[in-house]
């Protein structure tokens, strides 16, 4: 489709720029600089509509640089809604008084924008600019803490090892140009069908997968993940574990199931035998087993739920890894119900922290009693994290055994997978353990906050009631993920 023409189905993008600028606008002039965080909101709700008036299209944009489908819309809503729960809670956090709000919230809105862009990508060059959209606004958002070291030091880690990644993300790219002469994946699935020699897609593959590891904190391109969490604000903490991390997966399913997968047999394989799908097997098995190993060592609240989510990439890996129509689908629903869950747990975290200066595990000591409905929230939260019924997790969790077992292949894995789950329990419920069963130092009630109560309720009720009717979700993003691909 013509440039032209792809403006009418671009106008949700075109909307989160208009309002980045509003918000810059609004920052310069006094009467106005109040108003920034209702034009927010305002913003993503208008955003949201403008991409219901496009639901249901699948067309290629601006000449097959990006596509407009479901499976794109899909993880469009995720980012939207993540967005709006965190500008919300960013507004009461006493982390966050001493920046810049409306730059804050700008930034927030390009990393945005990004992230659209991800999920939306076809084309080699925008896969290189949109994850550098996003790169660079996180960067800044993780170091907006100007004054606070640890804010800074995870702003300058976060650089060095995003710069790396995506350095030996390009050359892989690279490498599939100077073979297939183009910068389309079909296109490219197309060159490789016949590909005699395997090595060059096999070192394509290692290497793109560093730049796209690097966005979902697999391992061994983890190391940056639990600094960086501990240092940014922790909801720029809880945002990075859920958004760019669903787009991260998003843009991987895309690129691998596109052009590095033949679907022509009974079942999917790599293309000229090049079997990605181990080599995605054995690094879910480890990411899963060093962040749940890892996060039992921890203290600090912020690193364990760092740590955490880099098992839980190892979990929706293990079922990336069979590339299969419902692998797929499990993995795009565990990661709804992982936005509320984690996004949940954080907010309690927020607003631990704003009232009692919660940051290590014992602080939270009586947090039960101080707080009843928000620790009770946290369980709920803890529950569905660890995969036990009757939570959403334990729903999300059982489609990606489900997907595996249907594949037949890599059973092992999926015992792998079942053993992290018996560990994660251990550092989930020593969270529970110390806001019911540990000595209260302090025995004074918390005044809760109506908009975090409301907040943390929006996450506490998918997280508990998705497994009455979690059919029809599962229903809707069946039918999200037809790209192309004959799924």
């Amino acid at each position: 489709m013509s440039n032209f023409l792809s403006l009418q189905y671009f106008l949700p993008e075109l909307c989160l720029l208009v309002f980045t600028l509003l918000i810059i606008i609004f920052e310069l002039i006094p009467s106005l600089k109040k108003h920034t965080f209702n034009l927010s909101v305002i913003g993503l709700i208008i955003t949201s509509i403008l991409l219901l008036q496009t639901h249901g299209q699948n067309s290629a944009l601006f000449l097959g640089m990006i596509t407009i489908d479901p499976f794109s819309h899909f993880f469009k809503y995720i980012f939207l809604l993540s967005t709006l729960l965190v500008i919300v809670v960013s507004r009461y956090t006493k982390e966050l008084e001493s920046i810049y709000f409306s730059e804050y919230l700008a930034l927030l809105y390009i990393l945005l924008f990004g992230l659209f862009l991800m999920s939306s990508s076809i084309n080699l060059l925008m896969i290189i600019l949109s994850i550098e959209t996003v790169s660079i606004a996180s960067y800044i958002l993780a170091g907006i803490l100007k004054y606070d070291n640890k804010s800074n030091e995870s702003s300058l880690k976060y650089v060095i090892f995003g710069a790396f990644s995506t350095g030996i993300m390009l050359y892989g790219m690279s490498w599939l140009y100077g073979f297939s002469g183009s910068l389309n994946f079909y296109q490219i699935n197309i060159s490789l069908q016949n590909l005699e020699d395997p090595f060059i897609v096999y070192m394509a593959v290692v290497m793109i997968l560093a730049g796209i590891g690097y966005k979902i904190a697999m391992a061994p391109f983890h190391y940056w993940s639990p600094d960086v969490y501990e240092g940014a604000p922790t909801t720029m903490t809880a945002y990075f574990s859920v958004a760019p991390k669903a787009a991260g997966f998003a843009l991987m399913a895309r690129f691998f199931y596109v052009t590095f997968t033949d679907y022509s047999g009974s079942a999917p394989v790599g293309v000229s035998n090049v079997d990605w799908m181990t080599i995605v097997a054995i690094l879910s098995a480890a990411t899963m087993t060093i962040g749940n190993i890892l996060a039992l060592r921890q203290t600090n609240v912020k690193r364990m739920l760092a740590y955490s989510s880099i098992a839980h990439a190892g979990y929706m890996l293990m079922a990336l890894s069979v590339a299969t129509d419902s692998a797929l689908i499990s993995v795009m629903f565990y990661l709804f119900t992982y936005m509320f869950m984690n996004l949940g747990a954080f907010f309690v975290l927020i607003y631990a922290n704003n009232v009692s200066n919660v940051e290590t595990i014992k602080d939270f000591n009586g947090f039960g009693a101080k707080s009843p409905f928000l620790a009770g929230c946290m369980v709920l939260f803890l529950l569905s994290l660890t995969g036990l019924p009757p939570t959403s997790g334990f729903i999300a969790k059982f489609y990606l055994f489900a997907a595996m077992i249907e594949a037949e292949k890599f059973y092992w894995l999926a015992i792998i997978a079942v053993l992290n789950t018996v560990i994660s329990l251990f550092y989930y419920f020593s969270i529970a353990k110390s806001m019911y069963l540990d000595k209260i130092t302090n025995d004074v009630g918390i005044e809760e906050n109506k908009v975090f109560t409301f907040v943390v309720l929006v996450c506490a009720i998918p997280t508990a009631f998705l497994i009455i009717n979690w059919s029809s979700l599962y229903d809707y993003i069946a039918s999200s993920i037809l790209f192309g691909l004959g799924l």
